[in-house]
């Protein structure tokens, strides 16, 4: 058996070593808003359920290992003191991610991942519509649990309101376990569905994807994708030149009797194809193609 003294690892690896242990973890999808009233929306997978009377969640923004900075939704949880804790299913998993993207501060990842702010009752954060379930919460105390970085900072939140979609709901008015298809995190790129198992999503990249909002409103408006193709199409740093384009048509006979057909439709499925092979700068090339 392997055997590890905690102090001789560096964070980044010992941080590996408990996230792939300690797992899978439900994911909160925390908004936020700053004290201008800016929304912020970032994933955290340090998060529980801690007691139902009072009704508590507790979340842990870590200090970031690399440069041991705080991240805005810490910061935000303590000027506001008010925070929506959404959950992830798996219809979102992508935009989610997306999401967690390091945009510099101000940038709305609501914007960048495609995912719709609805108001809250009792809060001044926003929900997230397509979230199955929000719970509006007040912060009722921050810990910070060390200094350096990777240390975490428990946010002890209290529900003041919480929204279910009738969506998820049996016939008796509970969760279908089924129904709400919720997600949770391993370590790495692995992820959980609890119906069904394991699957990997590519982290955002350490530069900064375009964002579903880059994206032709032709490709979002098409019936084709779902908001996770959208979510894999906004997590590129820059679409393909149209030099790159020209090559790849050239080479590739599918593409072209596609192209030769004017099918948008089938053009769409033919991105879809390469999208769901995770190959996603071939989809772009594909949906950028002209005849």
């Amino acid at each position: 058996m392997l055997t590890i003294d905690p102090k001789e690892l560096s964070p980044m690896k010992l941080q590996g070593y408990l996230q792939s242990a300690i797992a899978p973890r439900p994911i909160a999808f925390a908004s936020t808003i700053d004290k201008n009233g800016k929304p912020n929306l970032s994933p955290f997978s340090f998060f529980n359920i801690f007691s139902s009377n009072p009704p508590i969640l507790v979340f842990s923004p870590a200090r970031r290992v690399r440069n041991n900075t705080t991240k805005h939704t810490l910061i935000n949880c303590e000027e506001t003191r008010q925070v929506v804790i959404n959950v992830v299913n798996f219809d979102i998993v992508q935009q989610m991610s997306l999401s967690s993207t390091e945009y510099p501060e101000g940038v709305n990842e609501f914007v960048k991942s495609g995912l719709t702010p609805i108001p809250s009752e009792k809060v001044k954060p926003y929900r997230v519509a397509e979230s199955p379930v929000q719970f509006e919460c007040k912060v009722n105390q921050i810990i910070p649990l060390g200094t350096e970085g990777g240390a975490g900072n428990m946010i002890i939140c209290e529900v003041v309101k919480m929204h279910i979609s009738e969506a998820v709901l049996d016939l008796e008015g509970t969760i279908d376990p089924m129904k709400i298809d919720l997600v949770s995190r391993l370590g790495g790129n692995w992820y959980s569905r609890a119906n069904q198992g394991l699957f990997e999503v590519e982290k955002p990249l350490a530069t900064l994807g375009i964002g579903v909002d880059a994206i032709p409103e032709f490709v979002k408006e098409s019936p084709v994708f779902n908001g996770n193709d959208l979510g894999k199409l906004g997590n590129v740093e820059a679409l393909p030149t149209n030099e790159e384009i020209t090559i790849f048509v050239k080479q590739n006979f599918e593409v072209k009797g596609v192209l030769s057909a004017d099918d948008e439709v089938k053009k769409h499925q033919l991105a879809k194809e390469y999208i769901d092979k995770n190959e996603v700068l071939t989809a772009w090339k594909v949906l950028l193609a002209k005849q």
